[in-house]
């Protein structure tokens, strides 16, 4: 690479994946929403949200790379970026296993191939300490949003990192990536385990619990989750992946303890 690029980041899992590969001091602009690393990214100049980008504020920071997500940013915004900023960094990783891919694509984006290998030799460690373990099936209901209720398909990221530690995701058949949920077409005792994510939502608790009496279920059943272990691809993947094992140990655990997964 000729110069030291100048990075602004629109996917917070990314922000943090530069940080990681030694490019702190390159990344020049961060979404409201990239919150790691939180001592260092705090010095990083917001150039608005994910969907609400600022574009002038970014074009100010005259940048030589932008780096999305298909998920995450809006196309035309992209597109309108994309006509002042050399270079575009698309990212949509669907699997837990294409994280291996996102660090060899931003290790030779952006010279730092050394770094990449190490952080996959640590995320493919994660991947076999997950699939080493024989996970009875079971199907989980994971919500990201209330009123309207919604959840995520099996075509999703999470749906990947839910599916490495044996929680298969379910959803109504809408087509949808994330689709609504109507509690009478689609009652929650269909599942063995809901799971009340921290983001988009921020679900507490206390959500988790009233929703189990509502709906008539065992308060073990109706369980929150930090949406960042589940959602957040990068380096946080890793740690994820191990936070999943544990918490897919505890529900076991508590099948166990109450004799049935629908019990």
């Amino acid at each position: 690479m000729s110069r030291a690029p100048r990075i602004v980041s629109l996917v917070p899992s990314l922000t943090e994946l530069l940080f990681e590969l030694d490019l702190g001091e390159q990344v020049v602009g961060r979404t409201g929403f990239c919150i790691h690393p939180r001592e260092a990214v705090r010095a990083v100049p917001k150039v608005g949200g994910t969907k609400d980008v600022d574009i002038e504020a970014v074009l100010a920071l005259a940048p030589t790379h932008l780096v999305v997500n298909v998920d995450e940013n809006e196309k035309p915004t992209v597109d309108r970026l994309a006509r002042d900023i050399e270079h575009i960094v698309v990212t949509h990783p669907l699997t837990a296993q294409d994280n291996l891919a996102l660090y060899s694509q931003f290790g030779q984006t952006f010279d730092r191939v050394p770094q990449a290998a190490r952080l996959s030799q640590r995320m493919q460690a994660a991947l076999d300490r997950a699939s080493v373990r024989q996970w009875a099936p079971l199907d989980a209901l994971y919500l990201i949003w209330k009123a309207p209720w919604m959840t995520v398909s099996n075509e999703t990221y999470i749906s990947d990192m839910l599916a490495q530690v044996g929680l298969r995701t379910i959803a109504p058949d809408s087509g949808r990536r994330y689709p609504e949920i109507d509690w009478q077409d689609f009652p929650p005792s269909r599942a063995d385990v809901v799971l009340f994510s921290s983001e988009p939502y921020r679900f507490r608790d206390r959500d988790a619990r009233e929703f189990a009496a509502e709906h008539g279920l065992p308060a073990w059943r109706c369980l929150t989750i930090d949406g960042e272990i589940s959602s957040w691809y990068g380096p946080r993947a890793i740690d994820g992946l191990d936070a999943l094992v544990r918490l897919r140990e505890s529900i076991d655990a508590a099948i166990v303890t109450s004799g049935s997964a629908r019990g």
